[in-house]
């Protein structure tokens, strides 16, 4: 109420003022400043200085209530000079001027419409003063019209608010701050604004002028309720009761804290587990409860110190899992029983300190499982003396964890292993000799199998062979040549020696044979030098210069070598070196396994023609026994004419033929019945037997061979198959080829090879007679 006392107040004051300014100005009585006429202003531009006095406008600045309502212009205040004159005239410029506000004659402002503060709050014009005449009286003056704000505008949020606080926030902890604004004039009551919440809540308030929202409670807990809405006002008019009002709503959700243990679900956890349970692997979940948000779930596990088997990691659900540390054994324990205990780290007293479970017992339950056979070492290494047969290199020894005790049968996987292994103790022997130069250690694996269960473990061996003094040093010397003037004592090259045993050498060099030439220097540092004993030497002597260098290793036992090394004979220069050298083999030798190479290959081509040569004998032997025997072999005769008639029976030897007749060693012996041929059974019709043969009858003779041929699965093949692209075209006999006959007769008839003359009397004679006439024709 005395806010609005004081603006009534201010507002009356500011009109009584505004008309004792208009009434001052319109009395006569008050001074005025005089006004020249032309001819004294003559006067005075006469004078060489001139003085010009400048009128003021008469008026204060106007107001202008907003939102007045303007049917018609409505006047709001009046332009007055100094100056009196009966005729003037008024001129506005500026912001509104003309349309907004308008001015009479008389100097009266009037407003057109209605106006808006939050629109525009002030406007800006410029007066001007003319006389009748339309000449300017008045220089221009600048004057405001202030539009006055009344509460037409309502206090506006931007929306709803959504914030979180912590549970357990201490009483006074900031919210948020919410803010509405008003659009009417902040510097009156119209536009400030008080806020409050509609509902009185226990656990938050608001500041009436910020607007801060605070927690006034210390016992938000998210487990109870996890979110609050506020309903705030804003009013203006400083919160009065005439006051605009707006409301928003505020959700406010209470943040997890770990305020809350976690708990056992069960007091008693019963694990089974099988003894082959992989180590670092999961054996069962202990479920834990928490009230609180899994992000604020850290329980810490607490398992007995003289529990060495297991041990207790956190889930992605932050419960626990029980984990194997160590390889359990049936036989050994078969059960164990614990406490495990679990605790948090909290920021405030739990709610639940009472109802919580922080102890469970764990009973494991151990099965038995018929495991693999267990070796008694994760690795086994044995050493062995190369060049020798051992029998007893060591056990490799594996046991049945099981109680029932199986037994275990030993292999060893490599089959080209050079070692053995017995298959019921596992002891391991070797099966040749081992050479150390050639491979240094021997790995392999070793199975142990159960029987009869085939359960099955593998174990890795390492067998060293054992270096000893087996290999005879080599020699190793750079090229070495002596010159025609060498005097005595001359060194023509160095010595040295390598060997391929693993022991330590202290290699001496000595000459295996006297040499009037040369010497050996030792120095006994496994180097030694060729001196020239005598000499000169000429590069045209035809001999040729060679020593024989015997070294011995040192060793246990010495081995010795000999090498034989040649030596060139050069021309040199006075540097000794070599301008020419005669030719000649620097050192001859050839190693042991390059001669057993040469020789086996040797061998293997000795044994390849001496197979090559059995074979020609042999087939030689073949074709003479069959001619001995009488078999003939039939040939195709090709003429290069026909009609050849008696003249061709010079292409086979007839006289075989007739003589088969007389030794009987071509007839079929009556109580001889061959098996028939492959050929004979699958190419022939059934055969019907033939006469008997005499002496003489040739055809009969043919026809008995070729019947024994087809039907012998014992004999040779000794028919050859001749292929002619060409069988006489021009001649009237056609093709004499009988390829397409058969052996047990045809339905050509032949009787026409009798009109062709002579030279064909002979075959007409074999292939076109009757069969009762085949005996007086002989």
């Amino acid at each position: 109420m005395m806010a609005w006392l004081q603006l009534w107040t201010m507002g009356l004051v500011a009109t009584v003022a505004s008309s004792i300014s208009f009434a001052a100005a319109e009395d006569p009585a008050l001074p005025v400043v005089e006004e020249l006429g032309p001819s004294e202003i003559v006067k005075k531009e006469s004078h060489p200085i001139l003085f010009r006095q400048k009128r003021d406008w008469i008026w204060n600045s106007m107001y202008v209530e907003e939102e007045k309502p303007a049917p018609s212009p409505y006047k709001i205040g009046r332009l007055k000079s100094s100056q009196t004159l009966t005729v003037k005239n008024f001129q506005l410029e500026g912001e509104g001027a003309n349309t907004i506000f308008t001015v009479d004659s008389k100097g009266d402002l009037f407003v057109t419409r209605a106006l808006d503060r939050e629109e525009k709050s002030t406007y800006h014009l410029t007066a001007s003063m003319y006389d009748g005449n339309n000449n300017l009286i008045e220089d221009a003056g600048d004057f405001e019209i202030h539009v006055t704000d009344i509460n037409d505008n309502t206090p506006v949020f931007p929306g709803a608010y959504n914030r979180s606080i912590m549970e357990r926030s201490m009483i006074g902890t900031k919210v948020m701050e919410v803010k509405a604004d008003d659009a009417d004039d902040p510097s009156t009551a119209n536009g400030e604004v008080r806020y409050s919440l509609i509902h009185s809540h226990s656990a938050f308030e608001i500041d009436s002028i910020t607007g801060e929202i605070r927690c006034k409670t210390n016992t938000l807990d998210r487990e109870t309720k996890s979110q609050y809405v506020v309903v705030v006002k804003a009013q203006d008019m400083r919160g009065m009761a005439s006051g605009s009002t707006a409301t928003t709503s505020v959700t406010i959700t209470i943040a997890d804290t770990n305020d809350n243990l976690v708990s056992f679900t069960r007091r008693t956890y019963d694990l089974r587990v099988p003894e082959d349970h992989k180590v670092n692997e999961k054996i069962g979940t202990l479920e834990l409860e928490d009230r609180d948000q899994i992000q604020n779930k850290e329980p810490i596990f607490i398992i007995p110190s003289d529990i060495k088997m297991f041990d207790i990691e956190l889930s992605p659900h932050k419960d626990g899992k029980l984990m194997l540390k160590k390889a359990l054994d049936f036989e050994t324990t078969n059960s164990y029983t614990f406490a495990i205990q679990v605790r948090e780290n909290l920021r405030f007293p739990a709610e639940n300190m009472n109802s919580a479970v922080t102890t469970a017992q764990v009973n494991i339950k151990v099965l038995d499982v018929d495991e693999p056979p267990v070796f008694t070492q994760h690795v086994y290494t044995f050493t062995v003396v190369e060049e020798s047969i051992v029998n007893n290199i060591g056990t490799v020894t594996a046991k049945d964890p099981d109680r029932a005790n199986k037994r275990i049968r030993y292999s060893i996987l490599d089959k080209d292993s050079p070692i053995s292994i017995n298959p019921f103790t596992g002891q391991l022997s070797t099966l040749r000799r081992l050479d150390r130069e050639l491979e240094a250690t021997h790995v392999f694996q070793v199975m142990a199998q159960e029987e009869p269960s085939g359960l099955e473990s593998f174990v890795k061996v390492n067998i060293t062979v054992q270096d000893i003094n087996d290999n005879k040093p080599d020699l190793v010397v750079d090229d070495i040549f002596l010159c025609e003037n060498d005097v005595t004592n001359t060194v023509i090259g160095t010595l040295r020696a390598t060997d391929k045993d693993d022991q330590p050498a202290s290699f001496s060099f000595s000459l295996a044979s006297e040499s009037s030439n040369f010497s050996i220097k030792d120095y006994g540092n496994n180097t030694a030098d060729i001196i020239v004993r005598s000499g000169p030497f000429s590069l045209d002597d035809p001999k040729d210069y060679s020593v024989y260098v015997r070294i011995t290793d040192g060793g246990r036992p010495i081995q010795t070598s000999i090498t034989k090394l040649a030596i060139k004979s050069c021309r040199c220069d006075n540097r000794r070196i070599a301008t020419q050298c005669k030719a000649g083999a620097r050192r001859m030798g050839v190693s042991v396994h390059a001669l057993i190479a040469i020789l086996l290959c040797i061998l293997t081509i000795l044994v390849i023609v001496i197979l090559f040569v059995m074979r020609k004998r042999y087939q030689k032997n073949s074709l003479a026994s069959m001619k001995n025997s009488g078999e003939i072999h039939e040939q195709l005769v090709t003429y290069d004419e026909e009609g050849g008639g008696e003249m061709d029976t010079n292409g086979y030897d007839v006289s075989i033929l007739s003589s088969a007749c007389h030794d009987g060693s071509l007839l079929r012996h009556p109580d001889h019945h061959p098996h028939p041929s492959l050929y004979a059974m699958v190419q022939k019709p059934p055969h019907q037997s033939q006469p008997t043969a005499c002496k003489g009858d040739m055809a009969v003779m043919i026809e008995m061979k070729k019947d024994e041929a087809d039907h012998d699965r014992d004999g040779f093949p000794y028919d050859t198959l001749h292929i002619y692209g060409y069988e006489g075209p021009e001649s009237l006999a056609g093709s004499l080829s009988s390829l397409d006959s058969s052996s047990t007769g045809s339905n050509l008839d032949y009787d026409f090879l009798s009109d062709w003359g002579p030279r064909f009397r002979t075959l007409a004679e074999l292939y076109g007679v009757d069969e009762q006439e085949y005996y007086h024709q002989y």
